[in-house]
């Protein structure tokens, strides 16, 4: 893989957001929002899960990820793959076989029995590990991840995501003032601007997405 004869990373965004819209990882709602894990509303959603069911669409952005890590970090800057409980599992399989590296997953919390471990697969002291998950929103749920591959005695300074919403202030600074670097795909930002391209949805629609966009706290359906 030749980081070179990829796109540019704007192009790659732009891309990346056209294809998940293509697949339905994408939905827009201002009418009946969504609600999310934190309990407030918003018009958008993205399931990039629905990935796993696309190979050739997955294919090319695990592409477009590895050709990112390798852009952002260096070509020779990680031992180990690690995927977060659950959804970074495959997307940390596919990045790390496009690595030619080792591929470890980290639990949420012990299991519970057994060895009651939290890193399955082998991490050694001293590794320099990936994290790779699906997507994030404001960082926090990474820094979990990152303790427990910390307490292995490896190293983790970096987490790859193929989608990041980008409209929550501090994200990369929060992440930074725990030593972790933030590689990403796409934002809402450019599936707005591609779904915008697209007369993906209707205008009504499109402008009630920027306004949350814009203001996440303070966004009311109509």
């Amino acid at each position: 893989m030749i980081p070179t004869a990829f796109p540019t990373k704007e192009e790659m965004a732009r891309l990346s957001a056209r294809m998940l819209i293509e697949i339905g990882a994408i939905d827009f709602n201002a009418r009946d929002p969504f609600t999310h894990a934190s309990g407030k509303k918003a018009p958008t959603y993205v399931d990039c899960r629905k990935l796993v069911s696309f190979p050739r669409i997955r294919a090319v952005l695990m592409d477009f990820l590895t050709v990112t890590i390798m852009r952002e970090a260096g070509f020779e800057a990680f031992d180990n793959i690690a995927g977060g409980e659950t959804a970074g599992i495959p997307f940390s399989a596919f990045v790390a076989e496009r690595m030619a590296l080792p591929m470890t997953y980290v639990r949420k919390k012990p299991k519970g029995y057994g060895r009651n471990a939290r890193i399955e697969g082998v991490m050694t002291e001293g590794q320099r590990v990936l994290l790779v998950e699906d997507l994030t929103t404001d960082g926090g749920s990474k820094l979990s991840f990152v303790d427990a591959i910390r307490e292995t005695g490896a190293t983790c300074n970096a987490t790859a995501v193929i989608f990041f919403y980008d409209i929550f202030a501090g994200v990369h600074e929060n992440l930074a003032d725990h030593g972790v670097k933030l590689i990403h795909l796409c934002t809402w930002w450019d599936v707005l601007a591609e779904a915008k391209a697209q007369n993906a949805y209707d205008a009504e629609t499109l402008a009630a997405v920027e306004a949350y966009l814009n203001d996440p706290a303070g966004w009311q359906p109509a």
